[in-house]
């Protein structure tokens, strides 16, 4: 639990606010822009305006629960219990923001596909009892697609208790992931049925690999997401453990699929006004990439 003794000075006063032990995930301050916002000199959030209206207050109390570390407190007991019930909270029809982030994956960003074929679960968020409660209310999980081994979190916990088939490129496939009983092999497209396509895409780990669903979702892990400084869609040179070439490379072959959706692991998620938008943001990116590597 966040501690009031530990409240970072950098927030403003009232109820909310944050404490030291924020990793800056950045989850707070796209769950409630309105409320939290990010310092560069601590590289921690804070509270930089408190909720005036119930819409503000239930966003707090969301990005509260989901915060991986706790960091979060009020200064007396709310009710969280409305927060709780939002997750997963339903961002576009059939696809869900799971919240509850692990601090395991440095509070990554895992989503619930529900379809009438069966449920996925794109990376594992923390296997919090209210949170498996809801997901099994909405028809539980048949499989769970990893992207990459740094987000895998609480996924043997989910695996146990939805008996579902986990789905990760055996490039990233470590002793914590050893149980993958359907590994992806090589760097050609596979099709898991006819709406999900695992793509890997090698560069920021050997291993990583992004889902397209429907043509229009692509759920892309550390891979690439939309990045609000460069009000485009961004990608990280000091966050590529593996290889930028093979990124760059590997961002280049998403220019064969379509879709108008990127929802990452880290960074914001972003939704194009149309999938020629989407492809010349691509470009743009890949260009940029190219010269950040020379």
């Amino acid at each position: 639990m966040a501690r009031l003794q530990d409240r970072l000075p950098q927030n403003v006063p009232g109820e909310f606010y944050v404490d030291s032990s924020c990793i800056d995930c950045d989850t707070c301050r796209w769950v409630a822009p309105s409320v939290f916002a990010g310092a560069d000199d601590i590289e921690q959030s804070y509270v930089h305006h408190q909720p005036k209206t119930p819409e503000e207050l239930q966003r707090a109390l969301m990005a509260l629960v989901a915060c991986p570390t706790a960091s979060i407190g009020t200064v007396s007991k709310l009710n969280p219990t409305p927060a709780i019930a939002a997750f997963p909270e339903e961002i576009a029809p059939g696809v869900h923001y799971c919240g509850y982030a692990s601090e395991d994956s440095f509070g990554a960003s895992s989503y619930l596909l529900t379809r009438p074929s069966g449920n996925v679960l794109v990376d594992s968020p923390r296997a919090a009892a209210p949170l498996v409660k809801n997901i099994e209310a909405l028809g539980g999980v048949s499989l769970m697609f990893l992207t990459h081994r740094d987000d895998v979190a609480d996924h043997q916990k989910f695996a146990d208790t939805f008996s579902c088939k986990r789905v990760m490129h055996k490039a990233d496939i470590g002793r914590s992931t050893a149980g993958i009983e359907w590994p992806i092999e090589g760097a050609d497209a596979v099709a898991l049925d006819h709406e999900l396509t695992v793509i890997p895409v090698p560069g920021h780990t050997r291993g990583s690999s992004v889902l397209l669903f429907k043509d229009e979702y692509l759920f892309t892990g550390d891979h690439l997401w939309y990045a609000p400084s460069r009000n485009g869609l961004g990608a990280s040179y000091r966050a590529c453990w593996y290889s930028w070439p093979e990124q760059i490379k590997s961002m280049e072959r998403l220019l064969d699929h379509r879709f108008r959706w990127v929802l990452p692991g880290h960074g914001r998620r972003w939704e194009a006004p149309s999938h020629e938008v989407m492809q010349a943001e691509l470009e743009r990116l890949i260009a940029w990439m190219k010269a950040v590597g020379r």
